[in-house]
């Protein structure tokens, strides 16, 4: 057997809904039922065979050869296997989510990996906005699962996150962790705005630093944590890979003190 693939022959001119194309709802699917699914979001109507040559039949494992901006929802709830995609994707890869691996080698675009509870999404460019977050009127973002981005990640990443990992090798946009209610994120590059507004717990590894503070947060002093070097080492030999950080000593910030408090950040030190 070889894995099911989707070669783009043609760059679509709307958006498309991707989220059917998934290891359990292609599973039982011919080669032909699938090229008859629709995935086009306007009443034009549009199939996978308008913008994809098929090969392949195992849907366990799937290849996307040739991305777009424009491809949505790639992933969105797939609980097992594992999806690739050789390009860009667009918005809402991996929502969802609960078990398997995906892996998008290009950019994405906003609410990646939102409302995931489980399973691996790897990033090889940049992220938008609410990386891990929640949609709006959702009470929570990333309730579990890890999330690698090779690149930056755009404004208000990990958003209300309750559980699991986000590794942000670049910067990250405005306001990262804000309202966090537990998990962690680690950022290898400079955290803009105010990281950690409202967060009540969680972990915040900033390891370029952060842009300012908010008010309500306290200075710890340096923190020599044996926590720090075990994450280092996990991290280093788990899925998730090698993280920005080796472990040493780093400057302890608690808060967020408008709210619960119970939360930290952690910046180089000096």
């Amino acid at each position: 057997m070889s894995g099911l693939t989707f070669r783009k022959t043609a760059e679509p001119d709307q958006r498309l809904d991707l989220s059917i194309l998934t290891p359990a709802h292609l599973a039982n699917l011919s080669l032909s039922e699938i090229t008859a699914l629709p995935i086009g979001t306007t009443k034009q109507l549009v199939t996978v065979g308008d913008i994809f040559a098929l090969s392949g039949d195992d849907a366990a494992a799937i290849r996307f050869e040739g991305g777009s901006e424009r491809f949505d929802r790639i992933g969105e709830a797939m609980d097992d296997g594992s999806i690739r995609v050789e390009g860009d994707a667009g918005w809402r890869v991996g929502r969802l989510m609960s078990g398997g691996r995906l892996t998008v080698t290009g950019l994405v675009g906003g609410l990646a990996g939102s409302g995931m509870s489980g399973g691996l999404l790897t990033v090889g460019g940049d992220a938008g906005d609410f990386l891990g977050g929640p949609m709006a009127g959702e009470m929570a973002g990333m309730r579990g699962g890890a999330i690698r981005v090779g690149g930056s990640a755009g404004a208000r990443a990990a958003d209300r996150m309750r559980r699991g990992t986000i590794v942000v090798d670049g910067a990250v946009g405005d306001n990262a962790g804000s309202r966090m209610i537990a998990g962690t994120l680690v950022v290898g590059g400079l955290a803009r705005g105010a990281p950690g507004r409202l967060m009540k717990r969680g972990t915040l590894i900033l390891c370029g630093g952060a842009e300012r503070l908010a008010p309500t947060f306290l200075d710890n002093g340096p923190a020599d944590l044996l926590i720090l070097k075990l994450m280092a080492q996990e991290f280093a030999t788990g899925d998730i890979g090698p993280a920005p950080f080796d472990g040493a000593p780093m400057r302890r910030i608690g808060g967020d003190t408008a709210v619960l408090g119970k939360g930290e950040i952690f910046l180089p030190l000096g």
